[in-house]
C-alpha cells in the first residue's frame, strides 16, 4: 500500500459559544439586581449606549391567558448564519433557538449550567456563613416532598424573627392560601424538626421543648418544668417540686440542664438585612376570568443605542483603529439590546405557562397546587429544560397569594454545592444506603462523615437530614452498626 499525502473535504457542524451567545445565556440567569448592575457596567464601557428613561413599554404585558394560551410567543428576527461555523466572533446575532442549543450544550459540557465554568452561589462567594433563610430553604427542599407543604413552609420561613421564632397569625396565612389551619399547623410541626433545634417555635417553652426532644431528654418531669417557666424565673423551688413531683436534687439538675439550652436558636446565623424582593413579573386578575401576566417595568433596564452619536463619531473617525472600535461598540450595543429583549420575552413566556398550569392554585388555594417539573414547562413552550431552569431561578412573581420565586412551583430537589445540578431526594437516599453497605467492620461512617462524603460528592445536605433518611430506609445508628459488625455472633 502506497503512503502519500492526500487532501479530503469533510463537512461537519459544531456549536460555537461566541461571546454574544455567552452573554445571552448569562443575562438569562441573572437576577434583576444583577442584571441592572451588569447593564450599568456595559453603559460605562460602551459610549453608544444610553438610558431610555422616557420609554413607555406597553409591549411587556402578556395577553389574557384565561383561554389557556401562552404569552410572549414572539421571537426575535435574528441572523444566525454564522452560528454554526468556527469564526463566529464577528458580532453576528443568533436566534432564540440557538441560545437554547448553546445553553443545553453548555450544561452538558459543564454539568452545572453555569456561565463561566461553575458560578457559585452569591452567599458562598461573599461569605462563608449561611443566612438562616438559606439554611432553612435547603432543608425545606429536602424534607418536604409535598408541594403544598413546601409553599406553606416558604411562608412560615418568612414569618420567622431573628431569634428563630414564628411571628404572625397562622389563621391569616391559612386564609391567604385558602387551606385549613390544621394543614398549616401540620406543616409547622414538620418545620419544627429542622436544624437548629428549637427553630419555628411559637414561644420559649416550645423552643426549649424541641431542643430537649432533640436530645431525647424530654420526659414528663421536664415538660412539667417547661409548663411552669414562670416558677423557674421566680426561683420558687417548692412550687416546682409540687408541679413535677421531683425532689430538690433532681429538680436542680433538670433546671441546670434547661439553662444550657439556647432560647434564641437562630442567633448564630448571618442576619444581614436582606433587600426586599422586587418581583420580575406582575400578575393580576383579568376582567371576567383568567389572569394577566406582565413584566415589572421597574426591573427592566432601559437602554437604547444613541444612533445620532454613532453617526457623528463614525464620520469623525480618523483611522482604521477608530473605525474598528466604533464598529465593535455598535455591534456590542446592538446585541445587548436584543439580548435584553429576548430575556424579557423568555421570562414572560415561562411565567405565563407556569401560571396557566398552576391556575387551580391561584383560583382555589394551595390545596390545588399540582405537581410540576421543568420538563412540563419546557415541552409546553418548546424550550430546553436548562433554559427554563435559568429563567425560574432568582426570578420572582407577585401573585394575589404572595411573592414567589418561580422555581417554587416545581417539585423539590436537593441542592448541589457550587451551583451544580440538583439531586433528587431518592438518589440521595440510595447514595446513603450504598455508603453504609460498603462499610467495613474497622470503619463505620458516622452521620457527620456521611455528610462530609456527600458534600464532597456535590450534595449539599444537613446532618439531621442524613439521619432522617438513614432512619427512613431502616439503617441503624453508627454505634449500633459498629456493634453489629464487630459481633462474633
Amino acid at each position: 500500500m502506497a503512503i502519500s499525502p492526500n487532501l479530503k473535504l469533510r463537512q461537519s457542524a459544531s456549536l460555537v459559544l461566541t461571546p454574544q451567545l455567552q452573554q445571552a445565556i448569562k443575562l438569562l440567569q441573572l437576577s434583576s439586581v444583577e442584571l441592572l448592575a451588569y447593564v450599568e457596567e456595559e453603559m460605562e464601557r460602551n459610549p453608544l449606549l444610553e438610558r431610555d428613561d422616557d420609554r413607555n413599554d406597553d409591549d411587556a404585558a402578556a395577553p389574557d391567558i384565561a383561554d389557556g394560551a401562552g404569552a410572549g410567543d414572539e421571537e426575535l428576527d435574528m441572523d444566525f448564519d454564522n452560528l454554526w461555523n468556527g469564526d463566529g466572533v464577528d458580532g453576528s446575532a443568533a436566534g432564540a433557538d440557538d441560545i437554547e442549543r448553546a445553553g443545553a450544550f453548555e450544561d452538558w459540557g459543564r454539568r452545572g449550567g453555569s456561565f463561566d465554568g461553575g458560578d457559585r452561589d452569591l452567599e458562598q462567594m461573599v461569605s462563608g456563613a449561611d443566612s438562616l433563610r438559606d439554611h432553612l430553604l435547603n432543608q425545606l427542599h429536602v424534607e418536604l416532598d409535598d408541594g403544598v407543604d413546601r409553599l406553606i413552609g416558604l411562608h412560615l420561613i418568612d414569618m420567622l424573627d431573628e431569634a428563630g421564632y414564628v411571628t404572625g397569625d397562622l389563621a391569616a396565612l391559612a386564609r391567604l392560601l385558602e387551606c385549613e389551619v390544621e394543614r398549616v399547623e401540620r406543616t409547622l410541626a414538620k418545620l419544627q424538626e429542622f436544624d437548629p433545634a428549637g427553630v419555628f417555635a411559637r414561644n420559649l417553652a416550645e423552643c426549649l421543648s424541641a431542643q430537649l426532644s432533640d436530645r431525647d431528654r424530654l420526659d414528663s418531669a421536664m415538660q412539667a418544668i417547661l409548663d411552669n417557666l414562670d416558677l423557674v424565673a421566680k426561683r420558687d423551688i417548692r412550687a416546682l417540686q409540687n408541679a413535677t413531683g421531683c425532689d430538690g436534687q433532681a429538680l436542680t439538675e433538670m433546671v441546670a440542664e434547661i439553662r444550657t439550652l439556647d432560647p434564641k436558636p437562630a442567633v448564630a446565623f448571618d442576619h444581614t438585612v436582606a433587600q426586599p424582593v422586587t418581583p420580575d413579573i406582575l400578575m393580576r386578575a383579568a376582567p371576567g376570568a383568567g389572569w394577566i401576566i406582565e413584566l415589572n417595568q421597574e426591573t427592566l433596564p432601559r437602554v437604547l443605542i444613541d444612533n445620532h452619536y454613532h453617526v457623528r463619531v463614525s464620520r469623525g473617525a480618523r483611522n482604521k483603529e477608530e473605525r474598528h472600535y466604533i464598529a465593535q461598540c455598535f455591534q456590542s450595543a446592538s446585541w445587548l439590546v436584543k439580548s435584553l429583549h429576548q430575556r424579557a420575552t423568555t421570562i414572560l413566556k415561562v411565567a405565563s405557562e407556569i401560571v396557566r398550569q398552576q391556575s387551580a392554585f391561584f383560583n382555589k388555594g394551595v390545596e390545588h397546587l399540582r405537581p410540576l417539573v421543568l420538563r412540563d414547562i419546557a415541552q409546553a413552550i418548546e424550550m430546553h429544560e436548562s433554559t427554563v431552569s435559568r429563567v425560574t431561578t432568582n426570578k420572582f412573581i407577585a401573585t394575589p397569594r404572595g411573592i414567589y420565586e418561580l422555581k417554587y412551583f416545581f417539585t423539590p430537589s436537593i441542592n448541589a454545592v457550587y451551583g451544580e445540578a440538583a439531586h433528587s431526594a431518592e438518589s440521595v437516599r440510595h447514595r446513603i444506603k450504598a455508603l453504609v453497605e460498603s462499610e467495613s467492620s474497622e470503619h463505620v461512617h458516622s452521620d457527620d462523615e456521611l455528610v462530609r462524603i456527600l458534600r464532597d460528592g456535590g450534595i449539599d445536605i444537613a446532618r439531621r437530614t442524613v439521619a432522617k433518611y438513614r432512619e427512613a430506609i431502616g439503617i441503624p445508628s453508627s454505634v449500633r452498626r459498629r456493634r453489629e459488625k464487630s459481633s462474633i455472633f
